[in-house]
C-alpha cells in the first residue's frame, strides 16, 4: 500500500524535487484559508476539532508511564487543559528502534508515499491545526493558518523532496562486471540499501512548533529512521495531532505506529536530556536557547544534531531614497508575532551623521523617528493591530522589554492593546532603543521579544564592522540592508558571506526580512553560531542515513 501511495503523490513530489532545484517560486500547499480550497465549512469544523480535544486526555496508544501530564496555558485565554500520556522513556525508545527494520525495507519510495499521505491529511486539517498552534503560541489566526499550517507542511515536504533525492542518488541494484583478459570475467551483483542512522529526538519550540518541527521531523522519516517528538510544554496540541496522523497512516500501510511517538514533559520535570543522551538517539533536531543548543552539541556525543539558536538579526540602514518604504517594511517586520520569531531584526545600524535622502541629509534622530511613526502609524488601528501582534507567549518577555529599556533612550516606547476578540487579553507593540554604537555589550547578544537597538555607528563601514562583530560571535538568522550605492551593496555581500548570514537587500514592498519560503529560501545557513545547519539542503538530509551494500 506504501508504493500506491507513492503513485498517488508521485506528481507532487516530482514537482517538489524540481522546486527544490531551481529555488523559483513553488509552494505545495495554500496559504490562504479560502472555503475554495478548504470547503465552505473547513473554519467551523476546524473550531469545533479544536474545542474536542479541550479539557480531555489525547489519547495515543505508545508506552506510557500510567501518568496524565500537560500545562499548556493559552495565551489568549482559552484554557486547553488537554493531557498527555507522560512516556516510559525506555520502553518508547525499544519500541521505536523495533518499528525501523520494518520501515527500512519500505524503500525510498515507500517511505516517499507515507510521508506525503501524511503532508496531505495534515493539509486538510489546517484549521484545526491552525486554532491549535494559535491557542499555544500566541500566534494571530492568519499566521498561524499559514506559519502553523501551509507553510510548515511546505517544510515538511521540501525535507521529504531532499531526502528522497538523496537517497535515490545511487541505484538499488548494479551488476558489476570487471574484464581479465583470456580469462573470464569477474562478475558480482550489488545490492544498495539506505539505513537510518537510529531513533531521532526532535525536540519542537514554544513559538512555531510545526514550521520548526517539521524539516527535523519529515527528514528523519524520510531517511529511514524512527522518531521521538518531544514538544516543548507550552506548545505540545499541534505536534500531538501530527503523530497521531503519522500513526494513522504507519498504521494503515502495516507498520508499528511506535515508529513515531510524542515524548510530553513539563518545565517542572524535563526529560529531553534523558531522550538526548539515550545509546539508540542517534539524531537530534532542537530549536531553542543557544545555552541548551550548545550543551547538545557538546554532550549528545552518539548523535547527529541539528541546532538552531539564539541570534542577533541585524539591519544595516545606508543612503536611500526611499525613508518611506523603508518605515514601512520595518514596521510590520518589529510587529510580526511582537518579534517573537527567530527572524526578527533586533540591531538597525544607522550612521550618527545621517544618511543622503534624495540629495538631503537625513539626520540619525530623523531616521529613527521616521521608522518609529511607521511603527506607530501601522499599528494605530487596534482591530488590525492585534492580528499582526498576536500575544506575548512567555511572559518573561514582559519583564526584558522593561530592562531593555534602562539601556539607552527610549525612542519608541511600548504599548498595551486590548485585545477586541479575547477579553482581558493584552497585545503589546514593539519598543525601539536608541544605543551609542561604541557600547556593543548592551547589543550584542538576543534580547527575545518586541525589542528594537536603533544603533549610531560612526558611519556605514562601521555598521558593517559591528553587525560582522556581533554575527560572528552570536550568530543571526538574517540581515538585511538598505542602500542606493552598489559599492555599499556588494561590501555588505561579501560581508555576510564572511558572517555566514542570509541577506536581503532594499525589501520595501511585500516581501519582509523575517519571511522565508520553502523550496527557494534557505533558512539560517549552519555558518555561524545561530545555527548548525540550513533549512533544507543536501546536509540536512545526508548526515541521517548511511548506504550499505551486499554483493554476491
Amino acid at each position: 500500500m506504501s508504493h500506491d501511495l507513492f503513485e498517488r503523490h508521485r506528481e507532487k513530489l516530482e514537482q517538489a524535487v524540481a522546486a527544490a532545484g531551481t529555488r523559483g517560486y513553488w509552494s505545495g500547499y495554500k496559504e490562504m484559508p479560502s472555503p475554495r480550497t478548504y470547503g465552505e465549512t473547513a473554519q467551523d469544523d476546524g473550531i469545533k476539532a479544536f474545542q474536542s480535544h479541550l479539557g480531555k486526555n489525547f489519547e495515543i496508544d505508545q508506552p506510557t508511564s500510567g501518568a496524565w501530564i500537560g500545562a499548556e496555558d493559552g495565551p489568549f485565554g482559552v484554557a486547553l487543559n488537554v493531557k498527555y500520556p507522560a512516556p516510559d522513556v525506555e520502553g518508547m525508545m525499544t519500541a521505536a528502534k523495533a518499528a525501523m527494520p520494518a520501515w527500512r525495507k519500505l524503500g525510498p519510495q515507500g517511505r516517499a508515499g507515507v510521508c506525503m499521505e501524511v503532508l496531505e491529511r495534515l493539509n486538510a486539517m489546517s484549521f484545526e491545526i491552525a486554532f491549535s498552534v494559535m491557542h499555544t503560541t500566541g500566534q494571530a489566526f492568519m499566521m498561524a493558518f499559514q506559519a502553523g499550517g501551509a507553510h510548515a507542511q511546505d517544510r515538511g515536504l521540501e525535507a521529504v523532496a531532499y531526502g528522497y533525492s538523496e537517497q535515490m542518488r545511487h541505484p538499488e541494484t548494479a551488476d558489476w562486471i570487471k574484464p581479465q583478459g583470456k580469462h573470464d570475467p569477474l562478475e558480482m551483483k550489488k545490492k544498495f540499501t539506505a539505513v537510518g542512522r537510529g531513533v531521532a529526538l526532535m525536540v519542537g519550540c514554544a513559538t512555531f512548533p510545526t514550521w520548526n518541527g517539521y524539516p527535523g521531523l519529515f527528514a528523519s522519516l524520510i531517511t529511514g529512521n524512527a522518531v521521538i517528538v518531544k514538544p516543548h510544554p507550552r506548545a505540545v496540541l499541534p505536534l500531538a495531532l501530527t503523530v497521531r496522523v503519522i500513526r494513522e497512516v504507519l498504521s494503515e500501510v502495516g507498520i508499528d505506529p511506535n515508529l513515531v511517538c510524542l515524548a510530553v514533559d513539563t518545565l517542572e520535570a524535563p526529560i529531553t536530556k534523558e531522550f538526548a543522551l539515550h545509546a539508540d538517539t542517534k539524531i537530534i533536531d532542537f530549536t531553542g536557547s543557544s545555552e541548551f543548543g550548545n550543551w547538545l552539541e557538546d554532550n549528545a556525543k552518539q548523535a547527529e544534531v541539528y541546532t538552531e539558536k539564539a541570534g542577533v538579526n541585524a539591519v544595516i540602514i545606508d543612503d536611500f531614497d526611499d525613508i518611506k518604504g523603508i518605515a514601512r517594511n520595518l514596521s510590520f517586520t518589529f510587529s510580526l508575532y511582537s518579534g517573537q520569531m527567530c527572524t526578527t531584526p533586533q540591531n538597525i545600524f544607522i550612521p550618527k551623521g545621517g544618511i543622503d535622502v534624495n540629495g538631503e541629509n537625513m539626520s540619525f534622530d530623523d531616521v529613527a523617528k521616521a521608522i518609529a511613526t511607521g511603527v506607530e502609524k501601522f499599528l494605530s488601528v487596534p482591530e488590525r493591530a492585534v492580528e499582526v501582534l498576536g500575544a506575548i507567549q512567555n511572559k518573561a518577555i514582559l519583564d526584558r522589554m522593561e530592562e531593555a529599556k534602562k539601556l539607552g533612550d527610549v525612542v519608541l516606547d511600548t504599548t498595551e492593546i486590548d485585545h477586541p476578540m479575547f477579553k482581558g487579553i493584552k497585545c503589546h507593540t514593539p519598543v525601539l532603543i536608541k544605543v551609542d554604537g561604541k557600547e556593543v555589550d548592551k547589543y550584542r547578544e538576543e534580547l527575545f521579544g518586541p525589542i528594537v537597538f536603533l544603533i549610531a555607528t560612526e558611519d556605514t563601514n562601521d555598521s558593517i564592522a559591528k553587525m560582522t562583530q556581533t554575527i560572528r560571535e552570536n550568530g543571526a538568522i538574517t540581515l538585511g540592508m538598505y542602500s542606493k550605492h552598489e559599492d555599499v551593496i556588494e561590501a555588505v555581500e561579501e560581508a555576510a558571506l564572511d558572517a555566514g548570514v542570509n541577506l536581503s537587500i532594499n525589501l520595501t514592498g511585500g516581501v519582509f526580512v523575517n519571511q522565508s519560503a520553502a523550496f527557494s529560501d534557505f533558512h539560517a545557513t549552519g555558518a555561524n553560531p545561530a545555527a548548525n545547519a540550513a533549512l533544507t539542503d543536501g546536509h540536512f538530509v545526508s548526515g541521517r542515513f548511511r548506504v550499505m551494500q551486499s554483493r554476491r
